[in-house]
């Protein structure tokens, strides 16, 4: 049960990362091609969790891709808030 709710986190992961990709396609604002690449990384995340089951010492290094995501979308809005300043 645990693999199926991964699984359908990292598809809306990555749906997500879709829409947002179409939304920068269609503005130009770069704060949704950060939000597509973040939620991309959240769907690694889950998958990879998913298909390597890692042991209990050795799952952190699998929240590294969720971190990187979340770094992501605080660049974003730093850079959004940068942007709207000038």
């Amino acid at each position: 049960m645990v693999i199926f709710f991964n699984g359908v986190a990292a598809c809306a992961s990555l749906i997500a990362g879709v829409q947002f990709l179409r939304c920068w396609r269609d503005t130009g604002e770069r704060l949704f091609l950060w939000f597509a690449l973040a939620f991309w990384m959240f769907a690694a995340n889950w998958t990879a969790i998913s298909v390597l089951h890692p042991a209990d010492e050795a799952r952190h290094w699998f929240f590294v891709l969720r971190l990187i995501g979340f770094v992501m979308i605080l660049i974003a809005v730093i850079e959004k808030n940068r942007s709207v300043d000038d």
